[in-house]
């Protein structure tokens, strides 16, 4: 019983950080957010479905590295926009090309 709650709860954590990605899209910030809140659940998630049919933990491990790199380039990005635009804005973004 508390299994499907977790899974219910890691999936409500998933489509909310959707739904903000998709319908709150005006700031650079919030997007890299959001999208932080679905890779969380989806580790969160596959270390559920790990641990409840003992696999091994490897690709856990290796998920959780690329949603580091992920974190870090976008963060990157942020700085740069930021500096060179003044604002986080993705309004702004038209004025890149």
């Amino acid at each position: 019983m508390f299994m499907y709650f977790y899974l219910c709860v890691l999936m409500s954590l998933f489509f909310s950080g959707l739904f903000i990605y998709v319908f709150k899209y005006k700031h650079f910030l919030l997007m890299l957010l959001s999208l932080e809140l679905i890779v969380l659940s989806l580790y969160f998630l596959m270390v559920t479905y790990f641990s409840y049919y003992i696999y091994e933990y490897f690709m856990c491990m290796f998920f959780l590295t690329m949603s580091v790199c992920e974190s870090a380039l976008g963060l990157s990005l942020l700085v740069l926009i930021v500096r060179t635009h003044g604002s986080d804005m993705i309004l702004v973004f038209d004025n890149l090309w």
